[in-house]
């Protein structure tokens, strides 16, 4: 099969498009043949070695943690329950989460290392991490949907609790799971604001279902922002930073903050009063279930939803992709197309 295999560290440019083994399914395992697979920031930090485990000796491996494509075979002589050959299918990257659904089990990882990814013509993965694609989705489509989705749907569901009616902060819009936390939490019925570095990225939020969005051109951005919401009732942030306390700032008491990133400083300086003081809930999560991702595709089946795409690249092409996603001009999923 024709991959982009990483085989040693130093960036996009140490991507190599060539011939690999075709991978053969064990027990308990489903082999898939990818039509499309989608770019996330951690295959661009894995290629410089600032992932957790991308280390020399990790490698050579395949990346890619978002993949859509068809059944080619399944492992076990009882695949009953299971898509059936030459079904497409979309695959949840999150493996082997284990019994408890709080928290990962110790056996947990994503797709795409460790494990060969979605960078390939073929791809094994765990049979109970295999889905149907929702009918109205491209293969495109649907590979753009696995790992952002699955954040967001956990971000605001399980661990949010988000209830119709309420308002909901997303910062930093443009970025992919923010998109998706737009797009969702319309649908789920929230009022969406959100903050950007861009007024363009605001207005095509508000085409995703937002209501209205601030920039941090604005130096009072969250007093304006504050005058748009009244009040917030949830902030999902991937931010960090400043941001985080100003979202504080924002929210309205007994209200939720959750989060799963800290793209401007891991390192926070909170204004602690305004935390116990307004008997707030702070949340961590980061990706999900099998469960969580079943329930995320039947929401986006129920409701027609379709994932803002920024580019698509040919597979050999990849570094490219990965360098125009390391330039943050576009908003929405970057999709590579495997070819047949």
């Amino acid at each position: 099969m024709k991959a982009v295999i990483l085989r040693e560290l130093g960036g996009p440019e140490s991507l190599a498009y060539e011939e690999a083994p075709d991978p053969e399914p064990g027990p308990g395992e489903t082999l898939v043949r990818l039509r499309a697979a989608a770019l996330n920031r951690r295959d661009v930090f894995v290629t410089r070695g600032l992932y957790p485990g991308a280390r020399a000796e990790a490698l050579p491996v395949i990346l890619g943690s978002d993949g859509s494509g068809e059944v080619v075979a399944h492992g076990s002589e009882d695949a009953g329950g299971l898509p059936p050959e030459g079904s497409e299918v979309v695959i949840n990257p999150a493996l082997y989460w284990g019994d408890d659904e709080r928290i990962p089990g110790r056996d947990y990882r994503i797709l795409g290392l460790p494990d060969d990814g979605t960078f390939a013509q073929l791809v094994k993965v765990p049979s109970e991490n295999v889905f149907e694609k929702p009918a109205h989705l491209t293969h495109e489509q649907a590979a753009a949907v696995p790992l952002a989705a699955l954040t967001a749907y956990r971000a605001l569901v399980t661990r949010g609790n988000l209830q119709p009616g309420e308002t909901v902060v997303i910062p930093g819009v443009g970025g992919g799971v923010a998109t998706f936390l737009v797009q969702l939490a319309s649908a789920l019925g929230g009022r969406v604001f959100v903050t950007s570095s861009s007024a363009e990225k605001v207005e095509k939020a508000r085409e995703l279902g937002a209501e209205g969005g601030v920039t941090y051109e604005d130096e009072n951005w969250s007093r304006t922002l504050r005058e748009m919401t009244g009040g917030v009732d949830l902030s999902v942030d991937s931010v960090g930073g400043e941001v985080f306390d100003a979202l504080l700032a924002l929210a309205r008491p007994g209200s939720r903050i959750v989060t799963f990133g800290a793209t401007a400083s891991p390192k926070v300086s909170l204004t602690m009063p305004r935390v116990f003081l307004k008997q707030l809930d702070v949340l961590g999560t980061a990706m999900g279930t099998n469960r969580e991702f079943e329930a995320m595709l039947k929401l986006y089946s129920e409701k027609g939803l379709e994932p803002l795409l920024d580019r698509t690249f040919p597979l050999e092409e990849t570094p490219a992709a990965m360098n125009h996603m390391e330039e943050g001009s576009g908003m929405g999923k970057i999709v590579l197309e495997i070819p047949s």
